[in-house]
């Protein structure tokens, strides 16, 4: 995290780094302010505050430019890396507010006795929850990137920024819905059943000849059995 050391464009805001996307920007009614942590009982004192500005994600940074520049702020920037237990709050009254902790950077405007600083952002006119999204899918995806590089301690540096895949995955579509899948519920045929029926012919549409007299014979038969059996 450092304050004041983002080299500014009047066109596009900042300068961006080399390989930097920018992914999501906020409206311009979005407040900062910059705090030590809750719990902190040391000497250091911070409180950077800025009432309206844009706060941008970018696949490597965190970039806040207020509205109105002041001695104390004019930009703040932070990594991805460096951004720790970010959440959103939504007060049943008021704006959503976008909360985290943030590990300082040597030589970046913070005191160095200060472990971390917490920042919230809070977004006037919305987009809290699409910045939080955002925010956490880049940032699994660089936690990944360096896991694989097998060099955390180096984080970004080993990194190959531009083949770290950025955009949404598409949704999976497992083999049941191909449309040469078999309909659920149904019993597949086997192929011996298939050839006896190709075998056996169609079913004949009206009875054999004589089939009506012969089980009048039958019926005939039966009846005369039995009366003889009962007598």
């Amino acid at each position: 995290m450092s304050i004041n050391w983002v080299m500014l464009n009047d066109q596009e805001g900042f300068v961006r780094l080399p390989n930097e996307r920018l992914i999501y920007s906020s409206p311009p009614r979005t407040s900062l302010a910059l705090t030590p942590l809750p719990n902190y009982k040391g000497p250091e004192s911070l409180s950077i505050q800025s009432s309206a500005g844009c706060i941008h994600l970018t696949n490597q940074r965190l970039v806040y430019l207020p509205s109105q520049k002041s001695d104390t702020l004019q930009s703040f920037s932070s990594p991805l890396l460096h951004v720790r237990d970010s959440h959103v709050s939504a007060p049943f009254f008021g704006p959503n507010v976008w909360t985290a902790l943030v590990q300082p950077v040597p030589g970046g405007g913070i005191s160095a006795n200060l472990p971390a600083v917490q920042i919230k952002v809070t977004f006037k006119e919305g987009g809290a929850f699409d910045f939080h999204t955002n925010f956490e899918r880049i940032k699994e995806r660089l936690e990944q990137a360096v896991e694989v590089q097998n060099d955390g301690a180096r984080g970004l540096r080993s990194v190959d920024l531009s083949a770290v895949h950025l955009e949404e995955l598409p949704a999976y579509e497992g083999p049941g819905n191909s449309s040469n899948s078999t309909v659920v519920g149904e019993a597949p045929v086997a192929p011996e059943q298939t050839r006896r029926a190709s075998q056996a012919g169609p079913e004949p549409a009206e009875p054999p000849p004589c089939y009506e007299e012969v089980q009048s014979q039958s019926v005939a038969t039966e009846l005369e059995e039995r009366l003889r059996r009962a007598s």
